[in-house]
């Protein structure tokens, strides 16, 4: 390890411990602690202090916490809590914004204003749940009527992108990368069944001796599977990011209620308490600000795109979700459900890579993500207010509900 790198871990790692101390300081508003990762990294990075610089080793603990950070949003999805009537709404919720997205990149494509409708519409459709998780664990509010609702939109707009984003900007053509999908979708949902099984006794004593001791088995085998199929993933040319996903996923299955408790503290400690953090600083690290302050096109494409988030994610949820919530619950999930980042930074990326995208968009895009981690959420969460805390009905009281019917 070179004194340049070693530098740079260091003040990666003052940014990650004082973020969450900057946010207790203004805990009153409930700023998000990764808003200060973001607006630190962009501080402590090349184009401002230049205390910490990338190479090939951070650009590694990047990769990885945005891999854990996938994994986890994964994770925390329970199918049998969320129920038949949130998922169902938040898959139509999406497509609908899928067809809005895809309108609103065309007219923007005929304008000039992109150079292709595809990526920028994809882009608009995002929905940061990984980001929103915390928050929602926080308040209290993971396994309440409008949780529920607000897990599984933001599910599908971070699960529908992935997809989209690996069968449509694949290397190869949609049907040889559909194909391929298919293969790694039957893998995964082999694993999960597997997985599901009833644990032997003797394995079930294992794991639990191990989780006490230092060698913390399960840990490793949790982290074997997400490189496992990260590789996979890969190796099929799909986005890595998918594998993250099913690997939360079918961890989520395979635990017993006990094993989720007791793996829960040591995963949120690998996750939030080290690669996630070290994501969001480098992705601060890597924004270009200087383009950004210094470009007045850059500058004044930063509110249309955050207009735009509202218009193509926000929107469909006000009809969607018509009979579902209150109208004061469903304009706070229609903000915070319009939240994007993690999926932003990995479009824009491919963008600027296959030169799919305009920089100005891609530098606009993502400024426009980091105000809507600072600012959706508190809109979203004053505007869900106090009732959207309460333990309410439960899932199964919803799932007899047709959703289509709900839009007619």
């Amino acid at each position: 390890m070179t004194r340049q790198t070693a530098i740079s871990l260091f003040v990666i790692a003052a940014a990650v411990a004082i973020a969450p101390l900057c946010s207790e300081v203004l805990r009153r508003w409930r700023v998000p602690s990764v808003l200060f990762e973001l607006v630190l990294g962009i501080l402590i990075g090349p184009e401002v202090l230049h205390w910490a610089t990338t190479d090939v080793f951070v650009d590694g603990l990047d990769v990885l916490g945005l891999c854990f950070l996938f994994f986890m949003a994964g994770y925390e999805i329970d199918f049998s809590r969320l129920g038949t009537d949130p998922v169902t709404r938040g898959a139509i919720g999406w497509l609908a914004s899928l067809v809005l997205g895809l309108g609103v990149g065309l007219v923007l494509l005929l304008t000039n204003f992109a150079i292709s409708s595809l990526l920028v519409g994809l882009a608009l459709t995002t929905t940061a749940i990984g980001t929103l998780l915390p928050m929602l664990r926080d308040r209290g509010m993971l396994d309440t009527h409008f949780g529920r609702f607000l897990v599984s939109a933001g599910t599908a707009g971070e699960f529908g992108p992935v997809v989209a984003v690996t069968v449509l900007l694949g290397a190869a053509s949609p049907a040889t990368e559909t194909v391929l999908l298919v293969a790694f979708v039957l893998l995964a949902v082999g694993v999960a069944v597997v997985a599901a099984r009833p644990q032997p006794p003797r394995v079930v004593e294992t794991m639990q001796r191990h989780l006490g001791t230092s060698t913390q088995l399960p840990v490793r085998i949790v982290l074997l599977l997400i490189t496992g199929l990260v590789l996979v993933a890969s190796s099929l040319s799909l986005e890595i990011l998918l594998g993250a996903f099913a690997a939360g996923l079918i961890v989520r299955i395979g635990f017993t209620a006990e094993q989720a408790e007791a793996m829960q503290p040591r995963l949120e400690s690998i996750g939030f308490g080290f690669l996630i953090p070290v994501f969001f600083v480098v992705s601060g690290m890597q924004f270009h600000i200087r383009d950004l302050v210094d470009s007045p096109s850059i500058l004044e494409r930063v509110p249309i795109f955050l207009g735009l988030f509202l218009v193509v994610r926000g929107l469909p949820a006000l009809a969607v979700y018509v009979r579902a919530l209150p109208w004061r619950q469903r304009s706070a999930l229609a903000v915070l459900q319009s939240t994007a980042l993690p999926m932003l930074v990995v479009i824009t990326q491919i963008g600027l890579e296959t030169h799919h995208m305009l920089a100005v968009n891609a530098t606009a895009l993502v400024g426009a993500g980091m105000i809507s981690v600072l600012l959706f959420p508190l809109v979203g969460f004053a505007l869900a207010g106090r009732d959207a805390e309460a333990v309410p009905p439960t899932a199964d009281e919803r799932d007899d509900v047709d959703p289509a019917i709900d839009l007619l």
